[in-house]
């Protein structure tokens, strides 16, 4: 990324870290005591309790400095659907350049983010990889999962440390499907940082495919424990 494409990305991030700070309120939390150097050597940034494309409200709950690395080295996969929407796909292009449009499939699409993740690259995602609608459901009427990918990202990576943000949801602001957007309500997430390497230990497994599974039930399990 141009260090031109850096700077417009920062002056967006850091105008909506301003806009949301003024028009909401912020209950911040964490698992357990908030650790020294929390914001440092963070290579995943996994957001579960995916419920409204308006999640970037929550920038209003991330310090400036890291935001402003986080501009710069930033890898994001975004669902070719919202990709291809005039308005927010747009709005995701310029607001995050580093974003690659996957499909749902494991696919070469799959295989091309992958190999976007660079020693310094930090990848942010949303590990369910679709909304929940108001009724509690994804979009086709299915459960809400966390998909496996995201054991894909952290083999890849290995080391540094995984923020986890349990949302409370922003149904309250705008649902999948509404026009209108509500102003001035309180938005909840609750923050946890596992180091990488001792994350995937913990499992002791060495097939991919039950990696997967394993790491996305273990997900799943936090978020009803943790989430605001």
């Amino acid at each position: 990324m141009s260090p031109l494409h850096v700077w417009i990305t920062r002056i967006l991030v850091l105008s909506v870290r301003f806009l949301t700070r003024r028009l909401y309120t912020f209950e911040v939390l964490w698992v357990g005591p908030k650790p020294r150097k929390a914001w440092q050597n963070i290579r995943v940034f996994a957001f579960l309790n995916h419920t409204s494309l308006l999640e970037p409200l929550f920038l209003g709950t991330l310090p400036v400095s890291f935001l402003w690395d986080a501009a710069r080295r930033t890898v994001v996969p975004g669902a070719d659907i919202t990709m291809n929407r005039p308005i927010a796909g747009t709005f995701y292009k310029y607001f995050s350049p580093r974003t690659v449009s996957i499909t749902r499939e494991r696919d070469d699409s799959w295989s091309g983010f992958l190999a976007e993740i660079q020693p310094d690259t930090m990848v942010a995602l949303a590990p369910e990889g679709r909304m929940m609608r108001a009724n509690g459901l994804d979009k086709h009427g299915k459960p809400m999962s966390v998909r496996g990918g995201i054991a894909d990202i952290l083999c890849r990576i290995r080391t540094g440390k995984m923020l986890l943000g349990y949302s409370g949801g922003l149904h309250h602001v705008n649902a999948p499907g509404e026009k209108r957007m509500r102003l001035f309500k309180t938005l909840k997430i609750r923050y946890e940082v596992v180091e990488i390497a001792d994350y995937l230990a913990q499992f002791n497994e060495e097939d991919p495919r039950r990696l997967r599974k394993l790491v996305a039930r273990d997900l799943e399990h936090r978020l009803q424990l943790h989430k605001p």
